[in-house]
């Protein structure tokens, strides 16, 4: 089945559109897990941190990937303020990885997709291509991104320098406990953001992996089903289980391969 048969069997459109509550917890999701976070690194509980902020760091990623699909439910600026300030938190442009997230779904896997790289490696393999990962998808924006993103970019890299100056300046353990941890977090994004979801799916790409495991999707904030977000890129994650289950309604005999 092609990937335009499956738009026309499933109703989707329906699912773009948020609710006021929707996009307030679209656009709100994360700032719980941050806020706590710190606040227990600040108090010096570093090891009790450690989850609230691997949780701020997934949900970071959601919010920032409904951005890059214009999902959140804002107007262009305040869309544009949430990928700007959650740079700032997450320690990386992520302008830089939008425009390699839009190119990836336009070339999947294929030779221009250089996020989707990492998926046709072993795991460790891409555990330990993380940092070049995380180079390359600057470097990628800076050859072929437009005016727009370079000047993005700039602005968020520039930010992101001057922050650390001032925070490794003014020795604030907690703050660089939080870089820390943010940084580790973005070197592991080509193992849990590319090869869970892609590795062994080069033959349908667009095909990607997904999970239906109902606690593993809620303690992963749903950011498993992607092979519906392959499928329907403009719809919310907020809506990804509801559009899993009209596939499986629609579309029952379509391959499902899981992500963990």
């Amino acid at each position: 089945m092609t990937h335009q048969e499956i738009l026309q069997k499933v109703a989707w459109k329906d699912l773009r559109k948020l609710t006021q509550r929707e996009m307030l917890i679209e656009n709100n999701i994360s700032l719980p897990w941050l806020i706590i976070s710190l606040f227990l690194a600040w108090k010096g509980y570093y090891i009790a941190a450690l989850p609230f902020s691997a949780f701020y760091f997934l949900t970071g990623l959601r919010q920032v990937h409904n951005g890059f699909h214009n999902s959140l439910g804002t107007n262009k600026f305040l869309t544009w303020l949430s990928l700007y300030l959650n740079s700032l938190s997450m320690m990386t442009s992520i302008h830089a990885v939008k425009f390699n997230h839009l190119r990836h779904h336009k070339y999947c896997l294929a030779e221009e997709d250089y996020e989707g790289k990492a998926a046709s490696m072993t795991w460790y393999g891409a555990i330990l291509y993380g940092p070049v990962h995380i180079f390359l998808i600057h470097k990628i924006t800076f050859q072929h991104g437009n005016k727009n993103y370079v000047r993005n970019v700039l602005l968020e890299v520039g930010s992101i320098i001057v922050l650390a100056a001032i925070i490794i300046w003014l020795k604030i353990p907690f703050l660089i406990y939080h870089m820390a941890v943010m940084l580790a977090g973005e070197f592991l994004m080509a193992f849990f953001a590319v090869w869970t979801v892609h590795h062994d799916t080069h033959d349908h790409p667009n095909f990607a992996r997904t999970q239906r495991a109902s606690w593993k999707n809620k303690i992963t904030f749903s950011m498993f089903f992607h092979l519906e977000h392959h499928l329907f890129p403009a719809v919310p994650t907020i809506k990804l289980p509801e559009l899993a289950k009209r596939i499986d309604a629609a579309i029952p005999e379509l391959e499902k391969k899981t992500t963990f």
